[in-house]
């Protein structure tokens, strides 16, 4: 059964109950029914994740891991925007479900997505041609062999996203722990092509990275709602610059500076909670803009450790949550109690000694309600923040 009638098979039956199906080998004896239930799966998520490819029936997905370790359309449609068609042609070394590289691809520039997997070859090949997506070469096997038989300068940029899971299928972050190991590579990417943008972990360490990879122009820190989701890093020459991006629907908020400004930058450290509330979205807590958010904002940071900042006016463009503040109280249940009358809070800890689970455990608060209370260190002294949620950016 071909990639064309399985998507269609799939449609027919999408929302039903994909392990049902399975039971039922007898009933379909020429359906793979593995694969069409894996496509019955897929079509549950996919309009979210991948809203361009849900609207094609003709898509086949693969397998679920590598459905959960594919970029989104928001992501991919982010780091297609960084590349430049004019430098030459672009090679995907790790391609996995495509979704990077068929937007790569519609920036214009002949494009090569690499897998050593070839059932992921072969839905790659389906998709990209069901999509009318004529400028991608698919090349089966190891990537790295491949690009060492290109030209010194084949390429005008490298994408690479290693493989972020050990032998057992658990996460990894380092570089060295990823595959490939990128690093002893470095100087066969950058003899092949004229820019390298890596991919890696929102969990790694930024500073520690840059010392790594050496020659970073950009470091981009992308956020999806409020969740920061990837870590890109773009080669090229001069003061590495930080920009930190939240996409939203309709949207996206920015800020870009470099680590000389973040040093530079001056932001008072108030003395208590003001009226008003803030906490900035975690691309820029990620990307370490901690004193200029405060600068950019005319706001005061509540302690230098706690990255929560504070005005008696409102700023209606935070990027960010925003509350007012109804109380400041010890992090005690006593103290709390006579605020939360019903028992129920949204419990949140900065810079706390425990964690808000545990916190919320100890003040005797389930979740729910219409209040926030914010647990946090102000000049050393532990502080419980009563806050109402205001309408804020969107994430």
């Amino acid at each position: 059964m071909d990639f064309h009638s399985i998507a269609r098979f799939a449609q027919a039956h999408r929302g039903e109950d994909a392990v049902r199906l399975l039971l039922q080998r007898d009933r379909y004896p020429e359906v793979d029914l593995d694969l069409a239930a894996q496509q019955i799966e897929a079509l549950a998520t996919a309009p979210a994740k991948w809203p361009s490819l849900a609207a094609c029936p003709d898509v086949v997905y693969p397998p679920r891991l590598n459905r959960e370790q594919s970029s989104s359309e928001a992501t991919a449609r982010y780091k297609a925007a960084l590349v430049d068609p004019a430098l030459g042609p672009l090679a995907d070394l790790t391609g996995g479900m495509g979704i990077d590289t068929l937007f790569f691809a519609r920036r214009g520039q002949p494009t090569h997505y690499c897998e050593q997997d070839a059932h992921l070859c072969r839905l790659a090949r389906h998709n990209f041609a069901t999509l009318g997506q004529d400028n991608i070469t698919v090349h089966e096997g190891d990537s790295i062999a491949w690009l060492q038989a290109q030209p010194e300068g084949a390429l005008g940029t490298l994408f690479i996203d290693p493989a972020r899971r050990d032998s057992h299928g658990g996460r990894v972050t380092a570089f060295d722990d990823c595959t490939p190991d990128i690093i002893p590579l470095l100087p066969l990417f950058r003899s092949r092509a004229k820019r390298l943008l890596v991919k890696a972990s929102p969990m790694l360490d930024i500073q520690a990275a840059l010392r790594r990879l050496g020659d970073v122009a950009e470091v981009h820190v992308v956020a999806v709602g409020g969740e920061c989701k990837e870590l890109l890093f773009l080669s090229g020459e001069g003061p590495t610059e930080i920009v930190c991006t939240n996409l939203r629907p309709g949207g996206q908020d920015l800020h870009r500076f470099s680590l000389a400004e973040e040093q530079a930058a001056q932001c008072p450290v108030a003395g208590q909670p003001l009226r008003y509330l803030y906490e900035p979205h975690a691309a820029l807590m990620k990307g370490g803009c901690f004193r200029l958010i405060g600068q950019w904002y005319g706001l005061a940071t509540l302690d230098p450790n706690t990255h929560l900042y504070t005005s008696d006016s409102p700023v209606a463009d935070f990027p960010g949550r925003s509350f007012e503040v109804m109380a400041v109280t010890a992090p005690s249940a006593k103290a709390v109690k006579k605020f939360f009358p019903e028992g129920r809070a949204h419990v949140m800890c900065r810079n706390f000694p425990l964690r808000a689970d545990r916190l919320q455990k100890q003040l005797h608060l389930r979740e729910g309600g219409d209040l926030f209370l914010i647990a946090a260190t102000l000049l050393g002294k532990p502080l419980a923040l009563v806050c109402r949620a205001l309408s804020s950016n969107p994430e």
